[in-house]
């Protein structure tokens, strides 16, 4: 699963849009993944009993945004060469959240929605493509991270 160099490139432009306001990107994009998949939301104490308006305007999502997409922007800048970024990621999303692969999975198509939606120009179908190979390379990485840690979710 290792990406062309015009793959990462096409990331990396669309990610200049993200960067700008990466905390709304992360909102948006788990209110998205919280609809389209309701039992994600169950893996989140702080979010699960609020009603959709709520969380639509949480200041702590908000904040939760903000800390998912400065960690994926992290691994994204590294172009395939993410070890040391997914490492804690894995370790934290396998021993303490115990987040399914299916849920990264997820949170994978929310993210391409979301950005076709927000940003048209910057996401066509290159784009799209490399969303789905990076979260495709993404989720399998953190696997094999959650097997290290003797979690199979």
């Amino acid at each position: 699963m290792v990406l062309s160099e015009s793959e990462w490139q096409h990331l990396l432009k669309l990610w200049e849009k993200v960067e700008v306001d990466p905390s709304e990107h992360g909102k948006i994009v788990l209110l998205r993944l919280f609809h389209d998949n309701p039992k994600t939301l169950e893996h989140f104490e702080k979010f699960k009993h609020l009603k959709p308006d709520e969380l639509k305007h949480s200041e702590d999502l908000k904040k939760h945004g903000n800390t998912v997409f400065t960690a994926l922007g992290k691994i994204l800048k590294k172009k395939g060469h993410h070890e040391a970024e997914l490492k804690p990621l894995a370790l934290s999303h396998a021993t303490k959240h115990k987040i399914p692969i299916q849920f990264l999975q997820d949170f994978g198509s929310a993210f391409s929605h979301t950005m076709a939606e927000k940003h048209p120009a910057e996401c066509g179908a290159d784009t799209q493509a490399a969303i789905k190979k990076f979260m495709d390379m993404f989720c399998h990485d953190m696997a094999a991270g959650y097997k290290e840690h003797g979690f199979h979710g």
